[in-house]
């Protein structure tokens, strides 16, 4: 069966021309025997995290309209390296390869897949980074005495009870006093 692909280009400004990043594309795609269908994006920054041909060309890789997804390269797809590492391991769970022309990344071959492990382990040690320095972080401002979070609610126990009592319902309380229902409740001790 012969594969889809659909071949996204991008330039960033108005006297830019795609034309160039296309043709490559568009014979890449016939030297493999695949049926291309083109995705132009002239004049849009690659920095924009809505570029409409892009998300409809998403939405129809979703739609697994697709088989391949080719680019002329990375910086003309991802707008950063997260940006192109999610889009690889969605379209690895999509069962859609990913061919970067320029970059000679190509997870249809043991080569490009290889290179797409490497890069997924990347990923993950990224990841796992964020995660100790937003830990970190969080220890080192509580050893200076700064808390972490919201602020505590200054809530008067008293006038929830009063309040309850007079048959003010949960959410009027809450409303009044600038909480939720649900703190209302719990500081009342859970009553209905």
């Amino acid at each position: 069966m012969t594969k889809r692909a659909a071949l996204y280009a991008r330039v960033s400004t108005g006297e830019q021309d795609e034309g160039m990043q296309v043709r490559e594309m568009i014979d890449e795609a016939a030297r493999r025997g695949w049926a291309a269908e083109t995705f132009p994006e002239p004049g849009v920054s690659g920095a924009k995290e809505k570029r409409p041909v892009l998300d409809r060309m998403m939405a129809e890789v979703r739609r697994r309209k697709f088989d391949v997804v080719m680019v002329w390269k990375f910086d003309r797809f991802a707008r950063s390296l997260r940006h192109l590492i999610l889009a690889l391991e969605e379209f690895n769970s999509l069962g859609v390869e990913f061919v970067s022309v320029k970059d000679r990344v190509d997870t249809t071959s043991p080569q490009g897949r290889l290179m797409f492990q490497i890069i997924g382990a990347f990923a993950e040690f990224e990841r796992e980074m964020i995660v100790q320095r937003v830990k970190s972080g969080i220890a080192n401002a509580r050893a200076n005495g700064h808390g972490w979070g919201r602020p505590r609610a200054e809530v008067d126990v008293a006038q929830i009870r009063e309040r309850r009592a007079r048959g003010e319902s949960w959410d009027a309380i809450g409303q009044a006093l600038g909480v939720s229902r649900e703190t209302c409740r719990c500081l009342h001790g859970g009553a209905k």
